[in-house]
């Protein structure tokens, strides 16, 4: 997963770029799923910037992420 999100995160971006079906590798999740998996996503985003592996920043109310 650290491969993926380095890949997207190359250039600034969102977290929700990462809950895509492409991202994710399912064709199809529910509401539960999604939930699931985003707050999954954003708990791992928190973790990469503790250990300073992406930068977080915030533009126009909302949070953005750059690979460092």
């Amino acid at each position: 997963m650290v491969n993926q999100i380095t890949k997207i995160y190359k250039e600034e971006g969102r977290y929700w770029n990462l809950i895509s079906v492409e991202n994710v590798g399912v064709s199809t999740m529910d509401i539960n799923q999604y939930v699931l998996v985003g707050s999954t996503i954003k708990s791992y985003l928190s973790y990469l910037s503790d250990e300073n592996r992406i930068a977080v920043r915030f533009k126009a109310n909302e949070m953005l992420q750059q690979t460092v």
